[in-house]
């Protein structure tokens, strides 16, 4: 049998590892074509909110009042 050490030579480990292999590059190409998921919360808008559109949007949830509303609307103006 020699050197091969009855069948279970160094070539054993290719045919078990690369379905491996392909599995890890399978996943990869999925996540690629599939995105990231880092951008994908604005509805696909891809410009980024200006900041009045965030103050209207503080002041609609209510987290500040008319009189910071009016205060920080007029910083922005200026």
């Amino acid at each position: 049998m020699g050197p091969d050490h009855y069948g279970w030579g160094g070539g054993w480990m290719f045919p078990m590892i690369m379905p491996i292999i392909m599995f890890i590059i399978a996943l990869i190409v999925v996540y690629l074509l599939l995105g990231r998921g880092g951008a994908r919360s604005s509805g696909g808008n891809a410009e980024p909110e200006s900041a009045m559109e965030i103050l209207k949007k503080r002041y609609a949830r209510g987290e500040i009042t008319k009189e910071e509303f009016d205060r920080m609307k007029t910083d922005l103006e200026n």
